[in-house]
Parts: C-alpha cells; sequence; structure tokens
C-alpha cells in the first residue's frame, strides 16, 4: 500500500505542474467535450501518446472549478493498487478540497480502476479520464458503466490545428488573395511533412519522434500483451508503414512475416488499431461475411510516422495525401470504407444504412491516370446513387459534368480548412 506522505507528495507536484500557465492550441474538439459536462456520465478522452490529451485536461480545466487530477504514468505509482484509490481519495480532499470533478491521466495502468470510477459516478461526481489504448478501456468500461460513459478521440493536430499552433490565420478572402494563398500551400505542405504530434512540431527533433515510436511499440503492444515475438512485430510495423494506403490481406502478411498463422497477424494488427497507431479500412459491401474476408487497407495516425519508414513525400505523395484525408475523417467521426468493383474509389461514407459521399484522392489528375481516378469515382457514384463525387489532389481546382454526375475537383489542402 502506497503511504499518504508519498501520494501528497505527488498529487500537489501534479497540482502545481497541471495548473501551470502556458500558451495552448485550441482543440477544435473541446466545445463538445464541454457540452458532455450536462450530465454524469464518466468522459473518456483516448488516443495515441503525446496527441495532445493532457493539455486538452488543462483547456477543460481553465473553465472549471472544483476539481482534482491525478496523473497515473507517474513512476511512484507502479505498484499502485485498487485498494489504494481510498486514501488516494483522502488526499485529494486534503489538497484540493471536496472536488466535484476528477481528472485521471492514464488510469488504464491501474489494475479494477473502473471499480473506483463506478463508485465515484455513484456519488454524482464528474470523471473525465484519459488513455493511450481504447481497446482496454473499452473492455473495461464495457462490463461495468455500459450506456453511462461518452468516448472521445483524440487525434494529432488536424491542418486547422496545425495552423492555429503555427499562428496562421486565414478568412475566406485568403483563398482568393495570391500571397495569403500560398502562405496556406507552403504551410499545408510542412503540414504533410512534419505531422501534427504536438510536441514534435515544438521541437522539430526527429530523435523525440523515434523515442515516441519506439515507446508505442514496446509499452503499448509487446509489454501490455506479453508479446514474445518482438522482431515479428517490429517487422510488421515496418511493412504496414511502408504499405499505407495499399491493399493488403493476413494470409499475404503472415508469409511475408514467416508465421504459421493468420491469426497472429490480425491480433498483432488489433493491438495496433487499440494503441492508435495505424487504422484498417475494410472494403465495402453489403454482405458482411464478404466484407469480412475481402482485403483491407491500412492507414497510420500522422504522416511523421509514416515518414521515418522510409514513406517519404516523393514519389509517394498521392499515398501521403490519402493517409492524412483519411485521418480527417476519421476525426469527423465518418463510417468509412473503400470501394472495390471493376475499378477502385479510395473513401465512401456510410451515414446509417446509406452511402451518402464518395471520395477519390490522388496527387494530379493527368492522362496517364484520368480513366482510373474518374472511372473508379464513377462506378461508385453510379453503384450507391451519387450525383455529386469529389476527388481531392495536391492543388487542382475545377468542376467537371459527365452525364448527370458531377465531379468536383478540389485541393486537399482547401478541403480540409
Amino acid at each position: 500500500m502506497h503511504s499518504r506522505e508519498i501520494l501528497r507528495h505527488l498529487v500537489v507536484q501534479q497540482k502545481n505542474q497541471i495548473e501551470k500557465g502556458g500558451e495552448f492550441t485550441e482543440r477544435s474538439i473541446l466545445p463538445a467535450v464541454l457540452d458532455a459536462f450536462s450530465d454524469n456520465r464518466v468522459l473518456i478522452l483516448t488516443g495515441i501518446r503525446r496527441c495532445g490529451k493532457s493539455t486538452l485536461l488543462r483547456q477543460i480545466m481553465q473553465t472549471k472549478t472544483r476539481y482534482c487530477y491525478v496523473n497515473f504514468e507517474d513512476e511512484r505509482l507502479l505498484n499502485f493498487r485498487a485498494e489504494d484509490f481510498e486514501a488516494l481519495n483522502e488526499v485529494l480532499f486534503e489538497i484540493y478540497g471536496v472536488p466535484d470533478i476528477y481528472f485521471f491521466d492514464e488510469i488504464q495502468n491501474i489494475d479494477r480502476f473502473e471499480t473506483f470510477v463506478r463508485r465515484l459516478q455513484d456519488q454524482d461526481k464528474k470523471v473525465v479520464i484519459t488513455g493511450s489504448n481504447a481497446a482496454l478501456l473499452s473492455t473495461e468500461f464495457g462490463t461495468r458503466l455500459t450506456g453511462r460513459y461518452k468516448r472521445f478521440e483524440v487525434y494529432p493536430f488536424s491542418f486547422l490545428e496545425f495552423l492555429r499552433f503555427e499562428k496562421i490565420h486565414f478568412t475566406r478572402d485568403s483563398l482568393y488573395l495570391p500571397e495569403e494563398k500560398v502562405k496556406l500551400i507552403t504551410a499545408f505542405e510542412e503540414y504533410m511533412k512534419s505531422g501534427g504530434m504536438p510536441e514534435y512540431l515544438k521541437n522539430n527533433d526527429t530523435d523525440y519522434i523515434k523515442t515516441l515510436y519506439d515507446n508505442i511499440i514496446y509499452r503499448d503492444i509487446i509489454a501490455r500483451y506479453s508479446i514474445r515475438k518482438q522482431r515479428v512485430i517490429r517487422e510488421l510495423v515496418g511493412i504496414l508503414a511502408s504499405t499505407v494506403s495499399l491493399p493488403f490481406t493476413y494470409n499475404s502478411l503472415k508469409k511475408s512475416l514467416g508465421l504459421k498463422n493468420a491469426i497472429t497477424v490480425k491480433e498483432y494488427i488489433t493491438y495496433l488499431s487499440g494503441a492508435y497507431l495505424f487504422f484498417e479500412l475494410p472494403r465495402f459491401d453489403y454482405s458482411v461475411k464478404k466484407q469480412l474476408s475481402s482485403p483491407r487497407k491500412i492507414y497510420i495516425i500522422d504522416t511523421a510516422f509514416g515518414i521515418l519508414n522510409g514513406f517519404s513525400c516523393s514519389p509517394n505523395t498521392g499515398r501521403l495525401l490519402e493517409n492524412i484525408v483519411c485521418i480527417e475523417l476519421l476525426r469527423s467521426e465518418h463510417e468509412i470504407f473503400y470501394y472495390s468493383g471493376d475499378r477502385e474509389c479510395d473513401f465512401i461514407i456510410k451515414h446509417g444504412q446509406k452511402i451518402t459521399r464518395a471520395l477519390q484522392v490522388c496527387q494530379e489528375i493527368n492522362n496517364d491516370n484520368e480513366e482510373r481516378e474518374i472511372g473508379g469515382l464513377l462506378e461508385a457514384m453510379k453503384e450507391f446513387g451519387l450525383s455529386e463525387g469529389l476527388i481531392l489532389t495536391g492543388n487542382q481546382e475545377e468542376t467537371r459534368h459527365q452525364g448527370t454526375a458531377t465531379i468536383i475537383i478540389q485541393p486537399v489542402w482547401k478541403w480540409l480548412i
């Protein structure tokens, strides 16, 4: 059991740290999170390590009173057990007074944490927690707090947030003013190269992003799931990072990795997705069985991680753009798939039971790819009864009409803002 003196030192130090002033880039998700304070559901903020969850907590705290905070990633809490929560709660009363809101960072590290959270909720306390493993949090809360929590997924900076971070201001008129437009295009080129991990953007230190990348793989995957085949998981990560946006099957990866069972590959990718490093995109099919057995595509959470693995801006700019579009669609909580018939369409968006949009992404439309890119989009539009489709490019912009179909061609950077 942890001594109260150690807990007091820890809580006081963390309180001072979290209350330090500083300049924050406001996250676009903040208003939605604040709106969710209207009832006593537990709020869960999940996302990859170092994407800004703790900073988002600070932004929330600036609007609240009568709260307390604990970061369970502190090494002094390595041996913290469920039985210690009562002592911790009493220390929080001493330091903060009686709180109405509890902010817990990375509480998933503590075994049976959900029992304490449930008790606080039963006492009509508001609880906000962060975690870097979606699967673990969903499992624990699914059993004890069914219907009594709301989850928000926090991603690295979007392009809009990147512009705020860089203090680049724009209006609608900026799109028509050459000097302002060039500034936005230049910023997007930097965003495409550097990604949106806040700390990396502050220090531009590739060693930081490499260390973070290794920590995610080791702490959130290898250590958490006691994986003995460390070489295999690292090779898998390398393959996935270098094949972003390309179709794959578990069987093909099994052969590449020299494994005997494709189920192992599927489990590993599930772990990587749970840690928010990669996302699988399924092929759309009206048959769920066919959808599950079809090849999938893979996307990475942030272009900075992809580029570290040799996924450079050239000649793969089209794939980088596609990755950025995919993450933006996920950030907007769209249910997305790719379409594959005689031709392929990169993204189709499903709302309820209906496909509502079709998007194609490429660096540019030219004589070499026009038939493939436009043909794939038109085929998807016809399949789902859509009259309008969108092609996102590096910098092309026009509107085309083919029969009753309208195709809007627009730069990715413009679509993002």
